[in-house]
């Protein structure tokens, strides 16, 4: 048997895109927006603000904010989505669609996440939007979670997949749809049965953790996130998913910052911020699986295919330089005080530097 080939000291990737965001408003967005601008040239951005984005005029104005907050230099391009309602109107997404304001829109189930509750509380009253989505080749991007509290939180994806995705899809089967941040085996097996107008995103951090994350030397708040985090053998079918080559599985970080004292608190938000050190995240997952050649592929590639792009110009480097990630990272907010947000893998030596 052959010794495997040397790990390589430099990976030069095609520009890689974020195929789903959270970068808030305010603030926070001036904080967090950078760092996601740094890694990728373009990010499917997340519209469960406060209010949330519901019209295209709205959308609009986010995105004229997401610029504002940019460096002045940055060739970022943020790609707005409308938030789903039980009364969202066809007519304003086909409108927003044609004139190249939104990419996509999202449906949350009604309390499903953060800024939910407005969210859809039954997929049939959007049937209207669902064929307009289908006719005029617009994705659907759906948090993939039942919300009924007879279902146990784990499992929560897989009834979501029985009970509403498979019939949605057996109604509109022209209809493209992005099943994102999955967190399950059944949700791997359920993209890979089904034909190409299903595709999912995965996050860094459910190929790095499993529900234990939550839970070691006490309550781990950073690590706690919606979907939340599953068994290991769920973690290890996700990574066997984003290493496939598959094309229907591609990156989307769900990078969802929440200030120090709304993770610490008596109802704590739910979500990861990893966008600072993404890419180094997903080649450490990618190199350990032994599969580095096809994370170009998975971050450059197969997003855009899917979603009707064009694939980007120019590349990035990660570089083998060990770097430390900080255990906290500090913002002024708007009062003037600094505030804190803690970076998926704080503490944490990472292998892998973006250089460029």
């Amino acid at each position: 048997m052959t010794d495997p080939s040397p790990a390589p000291a430099r990976l030069t990737l095609r520009r890689p895109d974020d195929w789903h965001v959270h970068l808030r408003d305010g603030d926070l967005l001036a904080a967090v927006a950078p760092a996601t601008a740094h890694q990728f040239a373009r990010a499917i951005v997340m519209p469960n603000l406060s209010p949330p984005i519901t019209t295209t005029a709205a959308a609009a104005a986010y995105r004229e904010r997401i610029v504002a907050a940019l460096p002045q230099d940055s060739r970022f391009t943020p790609l707005l989505t409308l938030y789903l309602t039980d009364h969202s109107d066809p007519a304003d997404i086909e409108q927003g669609h044609a004139d190249g304001v939104v990419t996509a829109c999202k449906l949350y189930p009604a309390h499903a996440t953060t800024n939910a509750a407005a969210g859809v509380s039954d997929l049939a009253l959007l049937d209207p939007v669902f064929a307009t989505l289908e006719r005029i080749g617009m994705p659907l991007l759906l948090h993939g979670e039942v919300t009924d509290r007879a279902v146990d939180i784990f499992d929560r994806e897989a009834v979501f997949l029985e009970r509403h995705l498979a019939p949605l899809l057996r109604r509109f089967p022209g209809l493209r749809v992005v099943l994102e941040h999955i967190t399950s085996a059944d949700a791997a097996d359920f993209v890979r049965s089904w034909g190409p107008n299903l595709a999912a995103t995965i996050t860094p951090h459910h190929l790095h953790i499993n529900r234990n994350a939550m839970f070691q030397g006490g309550l781990r708040p950073d690590f706690y996130c919606l979907p939340v985090a599953k068994r290991e053998r769920h973690r290890l079918a996700l990574r066997a998913a984003a290493v496939s080559g598959h094309p229907r599985f591609f990156l989307g970080t769900d990078s969802a910052p929440h200030r120090r004292h709304a993770k610490e608190a008596a109802c704590g938000c739910a979500g990861i911020y990893n966008a600072p050190y993404a890419l180094e995240s997903y080649a450490a997952v990618f190199e350990a699986e032994q599969a580095l050649e096809r994370l170009e592929a998975f971050a450059s590639e197969f997003g855009p295919q899917f979603y009707g792009l064009p694939l980007n110009d120019g590349t990035v480097t990660l570089e083998r330089r060990p770097q430390l990630v900080p255990l906290r990272l500090a913002h002024p907010s708007a009062s003037g005080a600094m505030e804190e947000l803690v970076p998926f893998h704080g503490g944490e030596q990472l292998a892998w530097r973006l250089m460029t």
